[in-house]
């Protein structure tokens, strides 16, 4: 992937700080053969640029009640600024959803949850899911087996 305004040094400090966020200034600098000062002012210019995001611990989601990963594709009964509006605040505060993507194609938003369990889902599919703004269709997809979960980019070093 390339990244306009950024040198071979700053990609490799992205790709470095993908593999492990919390690493040490220091390690880091090593990692990419520069001062740690220097690659303290380049974390601070990717951060404040916003090519980092920000730092966040992955959790294990089975030790945490929430081993059950479902995909929902989402139908809307109408596809007007209002409508898309209002489903795009609702689905904001829920817990649940893990992931919100609007998609061209044979329906209109993407979703990925995480549930204990069927009964869970089934509970929230009838409790929140249906009673989104504007919600005409789902079609739901119970994962059987996590394959591949990743943020990483891909960088050319």
């Amino acid at each position: 992937m390339d990244a306009p305004g950024l040198d071979r040094i700053d990609l490799k400090i992205l790709q470095v700080l993908q593999a492990d966020g919390r690493i040490a200034n220091l390690k880091l600098a090593e990692a990419v053969a520069l001062s740690p000062t220097a690659v303290l002012a380049r974390v601070q210019r990717l951060a404040r640029d916003g090519y980092i995001l920000g730092y966040e611990a992955r959790l294990d989601p089975l030790k945490l009640g929430a081993g059950m990963m479902v995909f929902v594709e989402v139908l809307l009964d109408r596809t007007t600024p209002n409508v898309f509006e209002a489903f795009k605040a609702a689905v904001q505060v829920q817990d649940q959803i893990m992931e919100c993507h609007m998609v061209a194609g044979g329906f209109d938003y993407l979703l990925k949850t995480r549930m204990a369990d069927m009964q869970a889902y089934r509970d929230f599919a009838g409790t929140v899911l249906w009673q989104l703004p504007g919600v005409r269709e789902t079609r739901t997809y119970a994962v059987m087996e996590e394959v591949k979960n990743t943020t990483r980019l891909p960088l050319r070093v």
